[in-house]
């Protein structure tokens, strides 16, 4: 941070007035002529709120998504699949034992076995081969959808919320002040901010993971030089294997998080694979704290793009996406070289 301050002093000061405006925007009571020009002080809330928790879900997909193709560069296009697959099968688990917890355990196990076949069937055999794993990918992702239409059919399906998480709590966020003085707080559903803590917590365990452990030091210097690493003794096929569990165990986890507040259904595979690639592209490949910074970005430019100019929400996400190739093609906290 005081590296960042250092070099970019003028940046630091538009994000530090950035931060007191939103702030004051969060905590303090709106003047009527903000309320004319924006609207609702509850729907600029909800705009925000909705943002960062869709950007939780983003992350969780995109997370993923740039073990795989940011850190091994394997280039992974049936990724938005694993993220539907993992949706049905928590929601078939969960409809059949009534156990929500359950449904995430289950859809992780499968979606990182299924990762892992696909490690070893496919991308060990075309290392390097980029076009190659892009094609194939494409076929295997339509396949994917085919047999996932054929068993789960063209319906919506929603994962039932846990009677413990069921309901919204109030936030100490004032959204309004009554004609007798009484403050309106801020409710909202228990269930996105729980998601939410979780995704920050697996975001920050990821990055410790990565950056401050053996596994995650083996993992960066095999990408680096995988032959130096493998001299060493080091299994790097099979770390890498593991990687790819991981990852796309984390896609099916996000698919039960999708079916819990959102729904699923045919075409969100296609969906989340370009958010997961719009993501990586903002924040940068590889980069874990730029996975979480592009979600955000995405999610909540999605939201108030709905909000407030819902025929252009489409348009502001990949203007996003423009600007950010235009001035810094590495991403936001991506790395050089």
């Amino acid at each position: 941070m005081q590296r960042f301050i250092e070099r970019h002093p003028v940046w630091s000061l538009v994000i530090l007035i950035a931060a007191v405006f939103l702030l004051w925007l969060i905590l303090a009571e709106w003047p009527r002529g903000l309320v004319a020009f924006a609207g609702r002080k509850k729907v600029f809330l909800n705009a925000l709120l909705n943002g960062i928790t869709l950007g939780g879900l983003y992350f969780l997909v995109a997370s993923g998504f740039t073990l795989i193709f940011g850190l091994m560069r394997n280039v992974n296009l049936a990724h938005g699949s694993l993220y539907l697959f993992g949706g049905y099968i928590g929601y078939t688990v969960a409809t059949a034992s009534n156990s929500w917890i359950l449904s995430f355990i289950v859809a992780f196990i499968a979606m990182a076995v299924l990762g892992m076949l696909l490690q070893v069937l496919v991308f060990r055999r075309m290392e390097g081969e980029e076009l190659r794993q892009t094609l194939v990918t494409i076929g295997i992702s339509i396949v994917l959808a085919d047999i996932l239409l054929w068993i789960w059919g063209g319906d919506f399906y929603q994962i039932e919320t846990p009677d413990w998480l069921f309901g919204a709590i109030k936030l100490p966020i004032i959204t309004a002040v009554k004609s007798s003085g009484d403050a309106v707080y801020m409710k909202y559903p228990l269930v996105r901010l729980v998601i939410l803590a979780a995704s920050i917590v697996i975001g920050v365990a990821m990055w410790l993971a990565l950056n401050k452990t053996k596994i995650g030091m083996m993992i960066r210097a095999g990408v680096d030089d995988r032959d130096m690493l493998s001299a060493t003794g080091i299994r790097i096929q099979l770390v890498f294997v593991l990687v790819f569990a991981f990852g796309a165990g984390l896609a099916g986890v996000a698919g039960v998080v999708g079916g819990t507040f959102q729904s699923l259904a045919p075409g969100e595979d296609t969906r989340f694979l370009l958010a997961s690639l719009v993501v990586v592209i903002v924040g940068g490949m590889g980069s874990i704290p730029g996975a979480a910074l592009g979600a955000l970005l995405i999610g909540l430019s999605e939201q108030f793009g709905s909000v407030y100019m819902p025929t252009y929400a489409v348009v502001l996400t990949f203007l996003i996406m423009v600007l950010v190739l235009a001035f810094r093609p590495q991403g936001l906290l991506g790395s050089r070289g």
